[in-house]
Order: structure tokens, then sequence, then C-alpha cells
């Protein structure tokens, strides 16, 4: 097996990023445009891993390049392009921001460390900013999954991708992985923080509903703690907010198949709510941490469009955490945590020590 080429290397020069350390902040993906040739290569990479779809490979493959990439692409092009800004897809625009934000909150908090984004699927993708950070002078990387709650879906995913990029490297960095932080304080405070600001600016509905994603109900059955998780998210976020049981429901939306997935389902579960009576109801996606299709379309769109069609008369969602300074503080303290222990410095720190590695590598015959 031939590996991928090292970066050129020069003997004690200083990274071109911020520090040697670095925190890569990975989200799902999105396509580069709401155009059906854009989905498709997205919905094929997407929907394409075996840790999104657990089908025997050959049969998924005759369903997904025979029925879903001919049909589903135009579709989801058209509701992509609903909620599509001038800054491009909502969920890239939010990561990109998080990132960006998160470097500045660390470095006040004395951590001066590189901080990228990746998407796993779609672009920039794990692979090319793992490369990149390594030409960058990069020689350990934080992986942080923009997923609170884990999931082999989703996280594992992650790291599958992070593994795979390993696997054909020389030299691979230090790398060190997060697996959660459902239950993180600084993350219910921030969800708690969002809810409370929501309703002082738009008033309380008698209802929050709490919409994660959903995940086929095998997967519970087989380990996966996700389901779990979640409820603790919500259990812990109705504590802080005071809910009482019957002040607020955990659902579960984008069921994608006709397999069972975790219930109750959201779109259904406001309908009831609807016919039985209830007016009014708020509505928050605490699973995503930046809003994207499924919260602004699925939810904020469709979702409201069925509780009001059904009866409902007040349908107010909660947007995600996003660039809010809680959330951002909350991640700027889980990365804090996981970078215990590696050297933090700023690159150029430590100039003279440099200049002295280099002059000893090329007195030992180094070429540069």
């Amino acid at each position: 097996m031939s590996f991928a080429p090292e970066p050129p290397h020069h003997h004690g020069k200083a990274p071109v990023a911020l520090s040697e350390t670095a925190v890569l902040l990975c989200n799902l993906g999105t396509p580069d445009e709401p155009t059906a040739p854009a989905v498709r290569r997205y919905l094929a990479e997407f929907l394409g891993d075996a840790r999104v779809v657990e089908i025997p490979k050959a049969v998924w493959w005759l369903i997904l390049h025979g029925i879903i990439l001919r049909t589903r692409p135009a579709k989801s092009a058209a509701k992509y392009a609903s909620i599509w800004t001038k800054e491009g897809s909502p969920l890239k625009v939010w990561t990109a921001k998080q990132a960006l934000m998160l470097r500045g909150y660390l470095a006040v908090r004395d951590t001066p460390v590189e901080v990228r984004y990746a998407m796993r699927y779609g672009n920039p993708s794990i692979a090319a900013q793992l490369d990149q950070l390594k030409a960058d002078g990069v020689t350990r990387v934080l992986v942080l999954p923009a997923y609170p709650q884990y999931s082999g879906t989703t996280t594992a995913s992650v790291f599958d991708a992070v593994y795979s990029w390993a696997a054909k490297v020389r030299r691979i960095p230090e790398l060190r992985f997060i697996n959660n932080y459902h239950d993180h304080p600084a993350y219910i405070s921030a969800l708690a923080s969002s809810v409370r600001e929501h309703w002082r600016l738009n008033g309380r509905a008698g209802v929050l509903v709490m919409s994660f994603h959903g995940v086929p109900e095998r997967t519970l059955k087989l380990g996966d703690p996700y389901h779990c998780e979640c409820h603790k998210t919500a259990r812990l976020l109705a504590t802080q907010l005071q809910l009482k049981p019957e002040q607020y429901k955990v659902t579960f939306q984008s069921r994608f198949g006709k397999a069972k997935w975790l219930e109750p389902y959201t779109e259904p579960t406001l309908i009831a709510m609807a016919q039985a009576g209830v007016k009014r109801v708020d509505v928050m996606c605490p699973g995503f941490t930046g809003d994207c299709l499924e919260t602004l379309e699925e939810i904020n769109m469709e979702a409201r469009e069925a509780f009001t069609h059904a009866g409902g008369e007040y349908f107010s969602y909660i947007p995600c955490l996003n660039d809010s300074h809680e959330w951002i503080a909350a991640l700027a303290a889980i990365a804090q945590q996981h970078l215990s222990g590696w050297p933090t410095a700023p690159a150029g720190a430590n100039a003279e020590e440099r200049k002295a590695s280099q002059a000893r590598a090329l007195a030992l015959g180094a070429e540069k």
C-alpha cells in the first residue's frame, strides 16, 4: 500500500496555523448548491454510508441508484432552495461562524489553538481539512462532532472518516475524539437560555415540543445510546426550565423509509395535539446545534403547516443555538476539557528553539 505524500518539511519553520494543536468541528454536511445535480452528489455520499443505512450493500445499491437518486434530488433541491441564503447553506454558514467564534473564545480563555470546520458529506470534507491542518503544521487534532447526542449513524461516521484518512497517511497527528456532550451543564444552560430569551421576546405557549432527529428503532435495540441521550437532554433542560411533565414532549423527526423509527414522530404528534384542542405550541430542536434543512424547512415550514391545518393557532419555532454567546462559550468549555494536557501555546512562541533545531538539522545533513 502506498501512502499519501507528506507536506514539504522545513526544519525549524513555524506552523502556518495558530498553534500545533487544532480543534476540528465536524457537522453532517450539505449540498454545494440547491440544484438537483448537487443534491444528487450529496445524497449519493450520505445515503451510501453504511453507518446511515444498515441494509446489505448490494440490495441498497440497487435501491439507492435505481430509485432514490432518480426521484429524490429534484424534490430535495426545491426544499433546500426554500431555506438557502445569500451566504449559502444555513448549516454550512452556522458551522463556519461557530468555528471562527470558537477560535476567538478559546484564545480569550488562554487556549490559543487553531479551529477549523469540516463536513462529513460534502465540502469541505474531513479528509481535505485534515490534509490542510497537516500542511499548516498541526500535529494534534481534537475531533469535535456537532452532535451533542452520540449515534452510530452520525458521530461514529465522523470517526470513520477520520480513521479512513489516517489509514492512508504516513505521519498521523495525535488524535482525540469527543463522543458526546448531551448532558454537559454548559450545553444544557445554553439551551435553557435560548428558550428563556425566546419566551421573553415572543411569549410562552403551554407546551414545549423538543424534536430530535430520528433513527431506526432497531439501532436502540442493538445498543445505540442515542435514544437515551436525547431523553436525558430533554429531562435536564426541562429541569432547568422548571417544566412539569405535562408541559413538554419529546418527539423524533426526519423518518426515512418504511421501517419503524424512534417514536413518537414529530409531525403526527403535533397534529394529534391540535386535534385534541391544543392551540399553542413552542417547538425546538435541541439535537441540532445550527439551523438547517431539518429545522428550517421540515419543522418551521412543514410541521407548522400540519399543526395549523389540524386546528392549531400558534406555532412558535425556537431557533437552534447557532452563534449565540452561551453556545460558543459552552463549546469552548467542552473543547477545553478535552484539550487538557496538550500543549496549546501559539506557534511562534518558541522561535529561538526552532532556530536552534534548524541549525542542528542542517549540521546533520538535512536539506532544509
